[in-house]
């Protein structure tokens, strides 16, 4: 098997909320001001920080999740690049079912790379080179840096002395504590990179503290020759066909490959729910997840574009919608007129509904697939949609095996609220181009 030359890099935390997603972003910026191509990462199913790191390197990101993209995950790396930089996913061994299965330790290893781990003392001080000692031996030499994130001068000082001696492993340097650096949160996680005021400003920010006090040389130093496959995925032949694509800041959330795969398929228009006023030519509609509760009120108001997606679907046209676009899909998001294909109201609630991986099986014949169909998904919601027709899937939750109903039809359109990577899950594109005919 071939061998790539593009190098690489993991950026890893003990835990969520250390940094890291800063940091990388801070890390992309230094290695494009210093001429180099990069590509971006995000290890697991999550859409917020990939359009962070996206826009800070220029391109888009991609996720890495062997669950959701199956055993060809290596493959939808773009290896005409310099650099990959991977930014991990809460702790660096949190994987799926309290084990470090399909985990930022997990892809590491998969792809040969070093990992240098962002660490925000808290309220600690010589505890912190213990637990980065045990996370160091448990790594097998994984993680071959730190970076200590909020830290004054002086506390820095004391910590890499005793880090270095306690728990072997170099440290690279330094974020000082910065109020110019913090970003806003929303229940879903971090709010949109496109809803930030000043995103460039951030990001020159961290990119200069990084130049300043973190020695970029050696964590250079850290990267590794990544082991890929020589070929990349197969790509579907092309059809006839053209779909349409729902993008704006209400309807953002879709992973790189599927968009890749449908443009494959498909002659793609992207068109916003929110601005335009009709639905764009198309035999295939797609529109995935994001924020339709944020932007309830233009999505409301924008009614030639509600009536149009309606007309669609009541002409047979074929509809695919994910989370957001499945709420989009009903009658009210909180009391909110949408597009009313399905006969039920969404509404925001106060906690998360559903959240996790799960494994879903089709219950009866529909749209996606025969009944008995099984594919892996990901949800992650605080709202529900009460909807008065059966559901067509059934969830068994990865991480306490419980079950939920979802998934639904009303003719040619089907929504639900789990996520789908369709490298891993095509046959569900295969099932709708069956029915749909390639043209």
């Amino acid at each position: 098997m071939m061998r790539c030359v593009m190098k690489g890099i993991v950026i890893s935390a003990p835990s969520s909320g250390n940094g890291k997603t800063l940091f990388t972003m801070g890390l992309l910026k230094v290695l494009k001001d210093m001429n180099f191509s990069v590509f971006p990462c995000k290890v697991g199913p999550d859409y917020i920080d990939t359009g962070f790191l996206g826009r800070a390197a220029g391109v888009t990101a991609q996720n890495l999740d062997p669950f959701l993209q199956g055993k060809d995950y290596k493959k939808l790396l773009e290896k005409n690049n310099d650099f990959c930089v991977i930014e991990g996913v809460m702790g660096f061994f949190d994987g799926i079912s309290n084990t470090f299965i399909n985990s930022t330790f997990h892809i590491a290893r998969e792809f040969g790379l070093n990992s240098v781990l962002v660490y925000t003392p808290k309220g600690e001080m010589f505890s912190a080179a213990v637990k980065i000692k045990g996370m160091v031996d448990f790594s097998r030499g994984v993680i071959k840096g730190v970076v200590l994130n909020r830290v004054s001068l002086t506390a820095y000082k004391l910590l890499k002395e005793a880090i270095e001696k306690y728990a072997g492993v170099k440290v690279l340097g330094y974020i000082e504590e910065d109020k110019g650096l913090a970003v806003n949160s929303r229940h879903l996680g971090l709010i949109q990179n496109t809803e930030i005021e000043g995103f460039n400003e951030i990001l020159d920010r961290m990119a200069y503290r990084i130049k300043e006090s973190v020695d970029v040389k050696e964590l250079l130093g850290l990267f590794e020759e990544m082991d890929l496959p020589g070929e990349g995925f197969s790509l579907p032949l092309k059809t006839n066909r053209k779909a349409a694509v729902a993008f704006d800041k209400a309807f953002s959330f879709y992973y790189r490959e599927n968009i890749n795969i449908l443009s494959n398929l498909f002659d793609v228009t992207f068109f916003s729910p929110m601005k335009d006023k009709r639905l764009p030519d198309c035999d295939f509609l797609y529109i995935g997840g994001g924020y339709p509760e944020v932007f309830k009120e233009e999505l409301s108001e924008n009614r030639s574009m509600l009536r149009s997606i309606r007309e669609f679907a009541e002409g047979g046209g074929y509809i695919f919608a994910e989370c957001g676009g499945l709420m989009y899909l009903t009658r009210k998001i909180d009391g909110f007129e949408m597009t009313g294909v399905f006969d039920g109201e969404s509404r925001m609630t106060d906690r998360l509904q559903n959240f996790g991986y799960g494994k879903a099986r089709v219950l009866e014949d529909c749209l996606i697939g025969p009944k008995g169909f099984q594919f892996n998904v990901h949800e992650f919601h605080k709202s529900v949609s009460n909807i008065n027709k059966k559901s067509c899937l059934l969830i068994k939750r990865v991480r306490d095996e419980g079950e939920n109903p979802c998934g639904y039809q009303y003719k040619n359109t089907f929504g639900m609220y789990p996520h789908v990577s369709f490298l891993g899950s095509f046959k569900i594109l295969e099932s709708i181009l069956n029915k749909m005919g390639r043209g």
